[in-house]
């Protein structure tokens, strides 16, 4: 009988420590493709490393679209308070212009300018991305008629 309930108790523990480094691997393997979102004036406020991904999201800062001739494009993303250079080489989505609500996913180089794997911009005149709408909120710079006062679910 007590064999039994040391047998068991070890397979308790066993079955414990198993699903415990499960989860361990799993948490490990999705902290690379977790990325935080970062508000221009987050980036100025805190010391990111080199080749740390996150989401970057504000506006557009009018006047600096600029296309480069190696087909990348170069512009940067404000929340009204600081702005962050963007540096992207890719198709951009076709409403993406001057003054856009806009996130783009990516890293932070050495040289202080982001450089974006992916940008995301709004799919009509009623919609900010929450992400930036908060941001716009806590610079001081929301306007409802840019946000339209509707965000994403």
């Amino acid at each position: 009988m007590r064999l039994r309930k040391q047998q068991r108790l070890a397979l308790v523990i066993l079955s414990l420590l198993l699903v415990g480094g499960a989860t361990g691997l799993v948490l490990a393997a999705l902290q690379d493709k977790v990325a935080f979102f970062v508000s221009p004036s987050d980036v100025a406020q805190q010391r990111f490393e080199a080749g740390r991904h996150f989401r970057l999201g504000g506006l557009v800062v009018d006047g600096s679209i600029r296309r480069q001739a190696d087909g990348a494009v170069r512009f940067a993303v404000t929340d009204k308070a600081r702005q962050v250079d963007v540096v992207y080489k890719g198709l951009l989505p076709d409403l993406f212009r001057d003054g856009q609500g806009v996130v783009a996913q990516g890293k932070l180089r050495a040289d202080g300018v982001f450089e974006a794997a992916e940008v995301l911009a709004k799919h009509d005149e009623n919609y900010m991305p929450k992400e930036v709408a908060d941001a716009l909120k806590r610079s001081g710079h929301w306007q409802e008629q840019a946000g339209g006062g509707r965000q994403s679910p």
